[in-house]
């Protein structure tokens, strides 16, 4: 029988109303997430004006932060309209249900992307994903963020949530022509992408991350991960295989030949480093002190936030003192790989890679066959970030963290009932403790990393070292503003100053050994500490690198650009030029070694990962890539974004031709042949 006239224009009408009710219902969601993200906008820049100054003024970050925010907004009206209209057709009540869970669950989200921000000054990404729940765990809780001030916060904000949706949704609801239109508006902007070229901008990296929706920030970030959205050079373009003769012909770049082998190449012979020092009977002891957080722009002469390392001023006044030097990732995750490998990052740095490390050659590894004796000294626990084994597999024969301190250590003050560890004063102590001055034991490598100045920047004497601080000021000549900016820092400079004594003490105790004459020290930043407000994208990255030795004959201040990568090739070259270690004729070192220049320059080309997911610099000769950006770099490490589509191309191309190679090691490609590592490293 045919369908009643009748009842399929009732279905019809019925499918409209449900329509237009749903749209309606969508209205009132609309707009209070639109008031919701204000409120979230007010909010933050509160709790910023009471942690720290702003670096403009409150309504004009406001009024920019709107921007941004209504933007997000718009981009988000359509699809979260299709999607509760969707659901509503099937059912109503269960609709509102689910979208007073999302609308829940995206604000405590947001609140707590706003407060990652304020603690850390980084933006959260899709750095997220790279840690264990272990590693979060320590993370979070040693930043305070689990203190009973900041629950109690979240709870309130939650219930303000949840009142608004109970409350003022109800009212918020417009007719259904208004409806239509308010989802209409938001269809351009979603099919634009947000149309990011309307969002206003700051020169100051600081302000930039400020007025930028966090939100918007972790889940644009967690999508670019997920997709695994790169830069693909069009290898079928007309300029691709100039581009490619330009990038190979640079300085710094190697010809790979071994496809089975994404980085391996013929070896570098050229020794820099051998010219510096005495020549002994004795191979040197080798010790590389890492200071966390340890930025360039706090750290000696021309620091623009002043100089607080006062002792490592005047010892880089009598070793070879790289000035401007970076460190290969804006976490601790990438430090120990890159100063003692040279290796890449896989895909979340290659630590992460966990037992599926590929076997390698590393200053480690190559030292302790050569009769070295390995130990690593950390205030932490050496398993975070897989620290621990990554060093067990370059033949590291000691692993000294928190564990293997006495009783008779205290450790740094909790807070949020976290502590990171043992001070570096005590780490020191430790160390000289443990570490043998016998000068006719067998040479040592010895690796210190610190934690003390790292979030939450607490130490045991702290009115000591406010005062330290306070006192430290006056020999800045800092006018009002500026004052006023460090001392919204007092516990991070504090910190800093404290590392700076206890190196001092460190090396005024070391030096009454007998095995002083005989040693050689690197000491280096893990990266620039991040919540110490940026002033550009290269300076977390932008560390000091100072080589200190009784052993030096002369001494130089380096302005020329190498990173942590060029540290291992230069060293292993140096003790085979002057002490006679063999070394392969191929290796997969990242670097050619460290250049000696007194001038500024850059023969490198130098991959930076910002976090474990955020592979997005790149440097070659004077010129920053930071995504699609691309900035001139100015003798101290200054830089400024400039337009150079030519130029900007070659950098994509060479950076995507790492990134090739990088996702080959994270896919289980080797680094070296099996042959090389028996024969140099086992």
């Amino acid at each position: 029988m045919p369908p009643d006239n009748n009842t399929t224009v009732t279905k019809s009408s019925d499918l409209i109303l449900k329509l237009k009710q749903s749209v309606v219902e969508f209205s009132g969601y609309g707009l209070l997430l639109l008031i919701g993200i204000f409120f979230c906008r007010i909010i933050e820049l509160i709790l910023f004006q009471f942690a720290q100054s702003l670096p403009f003024g409150f309504i004009e970050l406001l009024s920019k932060g709107f921007i941004i925010d209504i933007l997000f907004w718009l981009y988000l009206l359509l699809p979260a309209s299709l999607l509760f209209v969707a659901l509503s057709l099937i059912n109503l009540k269960a609709a509102k249900i689910i979208f007073n869970v999302l609308f829940v669950l995206f604000f405590s989200f947001n609140l707590q992307f706003i407060y990652y921000h304020k603690t850390s000054l980084v933006l959260l990404g899709s750095d997220l994903f790279g840690y264990s729940i272990n590693d979060i765990t320590q993370t979070v809780g040693a930043s305070g963020v689990l203190a009973l001030g900041t629950i109690i916060f979240f709870i309130v904000f939650i219930a303000l949530i949840i009142a608004g949706l109970l409350f003022l949704k109800p009212k918020l609801k417009l007719n259904f022509v208004f409806s239509a239109v308010l989802i209409s508006i938001g269809l351009p902007f979603f099919l634009l992408g947000g149309i990011s070229d309307l969002k206003p901008k700051y020169d100051q990296d600081f302000a930039n991350n400020l007025i930028v929706n966090k939100s918007q920030h972790f889940y644009n970030a967690a999508i670019d991960y997920v997709t695994q959205t790169t830069y693909k050079p069009d290898i079928y373009a007309d300029n691709y295989l100039n581009q490619l003769e330009r990038r190979v012909a640079q300085q710094g770049k190697f010809e790979y030949q071994y496809p089975q082998y994404p980085f391996l190449h013929e070896a570098e012979t050229n020794d820099v480093l051998s010219p510096f020092f005495k020549q002994r009977s004795k191979k040197p002891n080798l010790v590389f002190i890492v200071v966390e957080g340890l930025g360039r722009a706090f750290t000696n002469d021309e620091a623009y936030l002043g100089n607080f390392t006062p002792f490592l001023d005047s010892l880089s006044k009598q070793s070879l003192y790289f000035k401007n030097f970076l460190s290969n990732g804006g976490r601790t995750f990438a430090v120990l790989p890159s100063l003692l490998g040279s290796e890449p990052f896989a895909q979340n740095g290659f630590l992460a890679l966990q037992e599926k490390m590929p076997k390698q050659l590393s200053l480690l590894n190559i030292l302790q066959k050569n009769g070295y004796s390995n130990s690593f000294y950390y205030g932490g626990d050496a398993s975070f970030d897989n620290m621990s084994g990554y060093l067990k597999l370059n033949k590291t024969t000691n692993i000294l963290d928190e564990k293997s301190f006495p009783n008779s250590y205290s450790k740094l003050p909790e807070f949020g009932g976290f502590s990171w560890g043992y001070a570096d004063a005590d780490l020191y102590d430790y160390y000289l403790n443990k570490s043998t001055d016998d000068t006719l034991a067998a040479p040592r490598l010895d690796v210190l990393l610190t934690v003390t100045t790292h979030s939450p920047f607490k130490l045991k004497d702290q009115a000591k070292y406010n005062e330290l601080f306070e006192s430290h000021l006056t020999t800045l000549r800092l006018n009002a503003q500026e004052l006023k900016q460090r001392q919204n820092f007092a516990d991070e400079f504090a910190t800093v100053l404290y590392a700076d004594e206890s190196l001092k003490n460190l090396f005024k105790k070391y030096s009454k050994r007998a095995d002083f004459g005989n040693t050689i020290f690197f000491i280096t930043g893990d990266h620039r500490i991040p919540e110490i407000p940026l002033s550009t994208k290269i300076d977390r990255y932008h560390v000091p690198l100072i080589v200190y030795s009784p052993m030096l004959q002369k001494t130089k201040e380096i302005s020329a650009i190498s990173s942590h990568f060029d540290v291992a090739p230069s060293v292993l070259r140096y003790l085979s030029n002057s002490y006679g270690i063999p070394l392969p004729r191929q290796t997969s070192f990242l670097s050619k070694g460290l250049d000696t220049v007194s001038t500024f320059r850059n023969i490198h080309q130098i991959p930076l990962m910002q976090t474990k997911t955020d592979l997005v610099d790149f440097v070659s000769e004077t010129y920053h890539l930071n995504g699609n950006q691309l900035f001139q770099l100015y003798p101290n490490l200054y830089e400024e974004p400039i337009t150079d589509e030519t130029k900007k191309e070659e950098l994509l191309t060479a950076f995507a031709d790492f990134k090739r190679r990088n996702e080959q090691i994270a896919e289980g490609r080797p680094l070296v042949p099996d042959s090389l590592v028996i024969k140099y490293a086992q």
